[in-house]
């Protein structure tokens, strides 16, 4: 971050760090890598011809902009909520930022577009990522397969149970999933696997980052390649209603789509920002997923954030019904954001992210991620005690389709 600069925006510093969190904690071997991807970053960001390549693919690929949608009926939905309770507000006016409309299902395939363009520059022939719900996983292999590059995507054993169609997609796009059996079999145990592979095959493989952590520069060149989001949804709540909102609501695992729909928005003192963590069984319970709520200074996977770890700084073991915010740290710019009390983060658990799944699916016709659905039950807390005058945009970060199985599973359902 830029200590001279008045803007919210205006991090990392040259080193990489937000304040105390961010940084380079990598192996030897490593580091003229990522000296070398930083260098490129910087040329890539300065060439017309990188951002017109992008934007195209983002376009006619991608299928850019996704929609910001006025729920009107899960408005209408949660304004009566609000009068039968008698509470003093009308109920805010939601939109929802429609990201799971992308080509891949999920907002993952914006930053896998924008790396796999660096893959290129650099001369990388090879594809490694690391995936825990599985989207960023398919969105690795479909600009691999796009670029004709091999794939390897690291995923944990469990979620490779819980996330059977993601699997299936990878493979049929030609990506090679390596099932990781340690630890707690998860995404973060997918990411060791993955830096593994990295630091034995420097010479020719590119590491694509999912989320917005890792050493840097992986958590700003993933945020300015998500920050799409929140640049499309300033422009369209402008169109649709002539300001911005007053709100804005997304979950957080990592934090990549968070940080891509607020961080056009960090400089706007008037928009609140609300990051919605997995609570898991219960914040009392220890078996969650918030770093932020629960967690403490460390480092992991190359950079200082804010982890769950024991007293002896052991990583302890995250828990979500989402596979996709089941770890145990979190972007090193929302552990500074937090810090320094710029964006709200709440928590949901795997019972409220459910009741919000069955209520967007029966009020709206959407069948959203679990992720998204942590994000929504913020919304269904906050919207009823707001005025119906004030504006609230949700990023749906994902669709459901990948989470059939899980959720059948909660409801008793055999498929």
């Amino acid at each position: 971050m830029n200590i001279h600069s008045p803007s919210l925006r205006s991090g990392p510093d040259e080193r990489g760090h937000f304040g105390q969190f961010g940084g380079r904690y990598v192996a030897e071997t490593l580091m003229p890598l990522i000296l070398d991807l930083e260098t490129h970053y910087r040329a890539a960001q300065a060439d017309p011809a990188f951002e017109a390549e992008f934007d195209d693919l983002l376009k006619n690929y991608v299928g850019r902009p996704s929609p910001l949608y006025f729920a009107e009926s899960l408005t209408r939905h949660l304004a009566k909520l609000a009068a039968d309770a008698g509470q003093p507000g009308n109920g805010a006016k939601i939109y929802l930022k429609r990201d799971e409309l992308n080509h891949t299902g999920a907002h993952k395939i914006n930053n896998c577009i924008g790396q796999i363009l660096l893959a290129k520059r650099m001369g990388k022939t090879r594809i490694i990522a690391e995936t825990g719900a599985g989207q960023h996983g398919v969105a690795t292999a479909t600009v691999a397969a796009r670029f004709g590059l091999p794939c390897v995507i690291y995923m944990g054993s469990r979620d490779i149970e819980r996330q059977a169609p993601n699997v299936f997609r990878m493979k049929l796009l030609g990506a090679e999933v390596r099932a990781v059996e340690s630890g707690s079999k998860t995404l973060k145990d997918a990411m060791n696997e993955a830096l593994r592979d990295w630091v034995t095959n420097v010479h020719d493989t590119f590491y694509i980052i999912g989320t917005a952590a890792g050493p840097h520069p992986y958590p700003e060149l993933v945020r300015n390649f998500q920050s799409v989001i929140g640049r499309e949804a300033r422009a369209q709540i402008l169109e649709a209603e002539g300001r911005l909102p007053d709100v804005l609501v997304a979950a957080i695992g990592g934090g990549s789509n968070a940080i891509g729909l607020f961080h056009p928005f960090l400089d706007d003192a008037d928009v609140r920002m609300v990051g919605v963590e997995a609570a898991g069984h219960g914040l009392a319970t220890g078996e969650h997923a918030a770093s932020l709520i629960g967690g403490s200074p460390g480092v992991l996977h190359g950079n200082k954030t804010m982890l769950l770890q024991d007293d002896d700084g052991q990583i302890t073991e995250a828990h979500s019904i989402s596979a996709g915010l089941d770890y145990p740290g979190i972007g090193p710019e929302h552990a500074w954001l937090h810090a320094i009390g710029r964006v709200d983060y709440q928590s949901a658990t795997d019972d409220d992210a459910m009741e919000a799944f069955k209520l967007l699916c029966k009020v709206e016709g959407i069948i959203p991620a679990l992720e998204p659905a942590h994000a929504m039950a913020a919304v269904m807390r906050m919207a009823p005690a707001m005025a119906a005058d004030r504006l609230i945009i949700a990023n749906m970060c994902g669709r459901g389709d990948k989470d059939i199985f899980t959720v059948a599973n909660v409801l008793g359902v055999k498929l």
